[in-house]
């Protein structure tokens, strides 16, 4: 089991009573809130870093070999899928 430290946050007094009321409002504790939403912003920025990297490597993918789809060839096959159609993605090319 990981061990559970805590960690000092400086907070402006508005921000503290902002914290309190939202944990008045739901029955929870100022720590509760807290912990929720450093969780929550720690799954969000995670998830944004990830597709950050994707997209890094998919434009270097790019750079080496050229290889893409156009937008109306994206548009076109994005149209069947909304349409409900099962189909492939349209192949790269240079």
């Amino acid at each position: 089991m990981n061990a559970v430290r805590p960690v000092a946050v400086k907070l402006d007094e508005a921000t503290r009573n902002r914290i309190q009321k939202l944990a008045e409002a739901r029955d929870r504790t100022p720590h509760w809130i807290l912990r929720e939403a450093v969780a929550e912003f720690l799954d969000r920025e995670e998830k944004r870093e990830t597709f950050r990297q994707a997209a890094r490597e998919a434009w270097q993918e790019y750079e080496l070999t050229g290889l893409h789809v156009t937008h109306s060839e994206a548009d076109a096959w994005l149209a069947r899928l909304e349409d409900g159609e099962t189909c492939e993605p349209p192949e790269c090319h240079n």
